[in-house]
């Protein structure tokens, strides 16, 4: 069935993936559960109801043979002003948008968010497509915990009413898992996050970002926890 049998108009799906990683080296083609850690991002949309195309913007010649070899891909060749560690990531995203001149929506996610599921890709574009006050979506985690500045200044609490934490008023932190736009947006705000944008919360077993060895660690051991699980 297709997206436009179902109301929604065609979605891309933009994965950015390169080949050098500085704090966790070559994460993205490392081994997780018997996998490359990209295979399970790009398995959650390939099976989504709603995304229309998958698009990989790599600098890696590996990372664009593996993926087109396990799935439906299409692969954007970075270019050389956009590699390395310090280029912006809205350029990135620039980039990518302007070689896709007919598509109007797209949803950005990352290879390393391994444990986000399909079913959680397609409720967020159900959210997202089924309102009109907001012109953008990112995914959140809310935390229930006592947050502080950098001088000792409490965040979120009052130290001498010590409330249970599980009371607290909670804070979302915007967790990288998962953004929704239209093109029409971000050429506004020249930002994935829209001018309205909408917090979408999702369930924190699925949120594991991996920016350190840590987090690698983490998302494979929930990850064959899950698997255990499904068996």
């Amino acid at each position: 069935m297709s997206n436009a049998d179902q109301g929604m108009p065609p979605i891309t799906a933009l994965v950015p993936m390169k080949g050098h990683s500085e704090r966790v080296p070559g994460k993205n083609l490392r081994a997780m559960c018997n996998k490359p850690l990209f295979y399970w991002i790009l398995d959650s949309l390939s099976r989504s109801k709603y995304i229309d195309r998958i698009v990989i913007n790599t600098d890696s010649p590996e990372i664009a043979r593996l993926t087109t070899t396990l799935f439906d891909v299409t692969i954007i060749d970075r270019p050389a002003h956009l590699q390395g560690d310090f280029f912006v990531a809205n350029d990135l995203i620039a980039y990518d948008l302007s070689q896709f001149p007919d598509t109007e929506f797209f949803l950005q996610t990352h290879s390393t968010n391994p444990l986000l599921k399909t079913e959680t890709i397609d409720r967020a574009i159900e959210t997202f497509f089924r309102q009109n006050m907001s012109d953008s979506l990112f995914s959140v985690t809310e935390l229930h915990t006592r947050l502080y500045w950098t001088e000792g200044t409490p965040l979120n609490h009052d130290p001498s009413n010590l409330i249970r934490t599980q009371d607290l008023e909670p804070i979302y932190e915007e967790n990288s898992c998962l953004y929704i736009f239209s093109r029409a947006s971000f050429e506004t705000k020249k930002n994935r996050i829209g001018e309205s944008p909408m917090m979408f919360p999702i369930d924190r077993f699925e949120a594991v970002d991996i920016d350190e060895e840590y987090d690698f660690l983490l998302a494979e051991t929930l990850l064959f926890a899950r698997l255990g699980k499904s068996e």
